[in-house]
């Protein structure tokens, strides 16, 4: 893959003003006063990282590419992506960080033609791509939940180093439409993320949210093929200065033809106990 040039594109982020954000996935009480996120949209450059992909590292930059090359599956079929691939992720993923054990608790596919149901609270497995600078979790949401899906042995588990990786790859074809853009960790700051609620019928959430700042560092791999995988840092324990959590967010390249097909896209959500 060659080098290609810098693109400009426009990143939604969430103005850092006191109030907490929040997204419903039900219909909310009667009166709430909702803040919503991504109410500063910002351009910004985003450079192809094609150059220098075997230099990024999850612990320097939160993200990093590798090449993976899973069995063929049928992307609508979630019992059976859960049975046959999932087993391929986690040997994926022990290979590239080193873990001693891991879990895949989660996936979504990703494609245009789901973007109705992306607020839907049935839809947990088939969403459009999210124009939102974010990170999965938090400070807070990390340790929890290891402690929901883990039960008996989360305590044990969270007296060691644990990390949080997503693992997103193209499906059917390279992606030509609304790429996956990462903002480099050593170009942010903590004062940068701000926590936003995720409000359920039975229970809260909350994940990061960014607020802009002109030092942010975007990078995005143009034309990504189905035989290669961005890794996500989307939660870090340890507090030695390794990265910890990495913006992300699709957005709309100037340089996609018109007639480019929809993107379509996995995402696994991973945990790493070492």
């Amino acid at each position: 893959m060659t080098s290609q040039p810098t693109v400009t594109g426009t990143f939604n982020y969430t103005r850092h003003d006191g109030a907490m954000p929040e997204v419903y996935f039900y219909d909310p009480p009667a009166g709430a006063k909702i803040r919503d996120p991504g109410d500063e949209p910002v351009d910004m450059p985003v450079r192809s990282g094609w150059s220098e992909v075997d230099r990024f590292d999850l612990d320097k930059h939160g993200f990093a590419l590798r090449e993976f090359r899973p069995a063929e599956h049928n992307w609508t079929d979630d019992a059976g992506i859960r049975r046959d691939f999932y087993p391929e992720v986690v040997d994926l993923v022990k290979r590239t960080v080193g873990a001693k054990q891991v879990l895949v608790f989660d996936h979504t596919i990703r494609a245009m033609r789901n973007e109705k149901q992306q607020t839907a609270e049935s839809a947990t497995t088939q969403r459009a791509p999210v124009m939102l600078v974010h990170c999965d979790y938090t400070e807070n949401s990390g340790p929890l939940r290891v402690r929901q899906l883990m039960a008996g042995e989360a305590e044990s588990l969270l007296k060691r180093r644990v990390a949080f990786y997503n693992v997103w790859k193209p499906l059917h074809r390279k992606v030509e439409e609304r790429p996956l853009a990462m903002c480099n960790v050593e170009s942010a700051s903590a004062n940068d993320f701000v926590t936003m609620a995720l409000r359920y019928r039975e229970r809260d959430g909350e994940i990061y949210v960014m607020n802009h700042s002109p030092r942010h560092d975007w990078v995005y791999f143009p034309e990504m093929t189905p035989e290669q995988a961005v890794f996500l840092k989307t939660y870090e324990s340890e507090t030695d200065g390794r990265a910890r959590f990495v913006g992300h967010s699709a957005f709309l390249d100037p340089t996609t033809r018109p007639d480019a097909p929809f993107r379509e896209s996995v995402e696994i959500r991973t945990i790493a106990f070492f």
